[in-house]
């Protein structure tokens, strides 16, 4: 290991063994973050609270073009984790500790590299990406900070994301009356009848939709999360909640979406609400996405980061695309890691990301 992989492992097991779980997201702007104050000496700092343990830490350096966008927010751990998540252990070939992949370990990349040079370098990190309660980038966003792009970490294997889908989730309710479930039934009678016509309409749409196509992503990702209702078999169910969530390509419309799909079953819902909406990566319509994903791949050749494929999962740099940065994704790790009991990052790849910021970063281009 080189001393900058050494720095880096030294920052991930400070940085894990601070609880910074999202729920129950209980981050407040002391703890991890006096820990990030007193890595960044010579940086003009703001750290900002926007409620409900949501906090971001801006630091400039010089004048940079580039931003370095991490969350320091993880998911909760569970009893699958074989020791203490909180404690970081290193072996010959990966670190395993709860953040450690999805993604302290590029927030310890980064301390490390800003502590090891001295050009322009933006950093921002947050603590509110691993729940639908999302305030920290839309409040940063809100001071239309002066940079060129912004470069996302997220698990991407040490590859240049330039495209993914985006998400929506949606809550709706049915219903219907009540009564003895014996004689013949109407559509209107059972909610959870409708639900169930719903349902099967909305996956027809999807497969419909499997000829859709944006920068190697194919078709709407769809799933029917969660169906609740009903009293007993022998009873006209008179209520039904369904949640469902679908993942659309860039250049989808995510409002036609949700009027195709509010307006697909026999019976209109009672309730229809969007509980969460990403964009997707690059934002726009077709003509406006496609210019930003090549101004995003023009980066990335510049930056001689190697480009990997589109994704299907969602990330932050949707929101700075749709504010008109360019944007891509870039980290260690893989996501097939992330979320995982004994999570873990691959020190070859942690190493290689380090280099790369170093590099970018030394020669001033950041």
């Amino acid at each position: 290991m080189n001393a900058l992989l050494d720095a880096t492992l030294e920052h991930l097991r400070a940085l894990v063994a601070f609880d910074t779980r999202n729920p129950p997201r209980a981050i407040g702007t002391d703890g991890i973050f006096d820990y990030l104050r007193a890595q960044l000496p010579g940086f003009q700092v703001t750290v900002t609270d926007h409620g409900a343990g949501a906090v971001t830490l801006h630091a400039v350096r010089g004048q940079p073009r580039l931003l370095f966008n991490v969350h320091l927010d993880t998911v909760p751990d569970s009893p699958a984790w074989s020791a203490d998540p909180h404690v970081l252990r290193v072996s010959d070939d990966k670190a395993v500790g709860l953040g450690a992949c999805d993604i302290k370990g590029a927030a310890a990349a980064l301390l490390a590299v800003a502590q090891a040079t001295e050009g322009p370098l933006g950093l921002l990190f947050s603590t509110d990406e691993e729940a639908n309660d999302a305030r920290c980038i839309a409040g940063f966003l809100a001071g239309a900070p002066a940079y060129e792009a912004v470069i996302v970490a997220e698990p991407t294997r040490g590859e240049a994301v330039l495209a993914h889908r985006g998400i929506q989730s949606v809550l709706m309710r049915f219903a219907g009356q009540a009564g003895h479930a014996s004689g013949e039934q109407k559509p209107t009678d059972s909610a959870l009848h409708q639900a169930m016509r719903w349902g099967t309409a909305a996956l027809d749409f999807v497969v419909a939709q499997s000829h859709e196509r944006f920068g190697g992503l194919t078709g709407l990702r769809f799933n029917i999360g969660r169906v609740e209702g009903g009293i007993k078999a022998n009873v006209i169910a008179p209520a039904a909640e369904l949640r469902f969530g679908f993942r659309p390509l860039p250049t989808m419309d995510p409002d036609g979406l949700l009027a195709r799909f509010r307006g697909l079953g026999e019976v209109s819902p009672v309730h229809f609400e969007e509980t969460f909406r990403g964009a997707s990566l690059p934002a726009g319509d077709t003509a406006t996405a496609e210019a930003r994903r090549l101004s995003a791949r023009d980066l990335a050749d510049e930056l001689e980061l190697p480009i990997g494929n589109a994704v299907d999962f969602w990330t932050e740099a949707a929101l700075f695309s749709a504010a008109g940065y360019t944007a891509f994704v870039y980290g260690p790790g893989d996501i097939a890691q992330a979320h995982s009991a004994d999570e873990w990052v691959a020190l070859d790849q942690l190493q290689h990301y380090t280099n790369n910021l170093y590099r970018i970063v030394s020669r001033g281009n950041a």
